[in-house]
């Protein structure tokens, strides 16, 4: 058996022996893998500090043809997440991860997520570009947006979720929790879990959809009390989504 080497965002570790651990990866180029790194933490091993939560690695990698642990014998760190003293940015961080685990199966690819994560990982670091920096609640997200339309579940955020319609940007917009995000005014009526989302709120939502599927370039200036507006309506529809809420959810600020 030849091991495979992929490009992985680490998302898990922990331990499974005083030098070993068990390590769930999500790779670009085979999805989601769980494996097991021996001698992970004997002070010389094949692993080069690669294995640190939200670390951007290149790995090798034995795959199990019938289920159990996969076999992760090298790690080259390629970055390391690292936000500084932004608090902001390592919850963000944080919750990226928690979500990327909730909507990926093992083994399935899904490169789109990848990129979206490992886009919002290099932003959140204080080594970014400043000139195209957001604040972490922005990449965060764009990120999510991301995240949710590659895995099939993206809010309707500019047309009606039910029929289609285009919506008015300068109208307060109904947000439907069961049913796909805005809605028109018609197909409001009679429906449940619905929160009305101001006029600001809403064009900043389709701002950060469209930096989320590389529609926009620029950087998305949100005042904070709209991202609390956006946090506390992603994160009931991201629980909706799920059937449960992410711990990492409630560390969230609008910074």
């Amino acid at each position: 058996m030849v091991p495979e080497k992929a490009q992985a965002i680490v998302v898990r570790t922990y331990a499974y022996s005083e030098t070993s651990c068990i390590t769930t990866v999500f790779t670009r180029e085979y999805g989601k893998l769980r494996a097991l790194a021996k001698g992970a933490w004997r002070p010389k091993n094949a692993f080069d500090s690669a294995l640190d939560l939200l670390s951007i690695c290149q790995v090798l990698v034995l795959r199990r043809s019938s289920g159990g642990l996969d076999l992760l014998t090298e790690a080259a760190l390629e970055r390391r997440f690292r936000v500084g003293r932004s608090l902001a940015g390592f919850h963000g961080g944080m919750y990226l991860a928690e979500l990327l685990d909730a909507l990926t199966a093992e083994a399935d690819p899904q490169p789109e997520m990848f990129d979206a994560v490992e886009t919002a990982l290099t932003s959140l670091s204080p080594d970014a570009d400043a000139d195209a920096s957001q604040s972490a609640a922005v990449v965060v997200l764009a990120a999510e947006l991301a995240l949710l339309q590659a895995g099939g579940h993206g809010p309707a955020v500019g047309r009606c979720g039910a029929c289609g319609e285009r919506l008015d940007p300068a109208a307060r917009t109904a947000f439907g929790m069961l049913d796909g995000g805005a809605l028109c005014p018609s197909c409001r009526r009679g429906k449940r879990g619905l929160v009305s989302i101001s006029t600001s709120a809403t064009s900043a939502l389709r701002a950060a959809a469209a930096l989320a599927v590389g529609r926009r370039a620029g950087p998305v200036a949100v005042e904070g009390r709209v991202l609390g507006e956006l946090r506390a309506v992603m994160n009931t529809f991201v629980s909706h989504t799920l059937g449960r809420r992410l711990r990492s959810a409630q560390h969230l600020t609008n910074g």
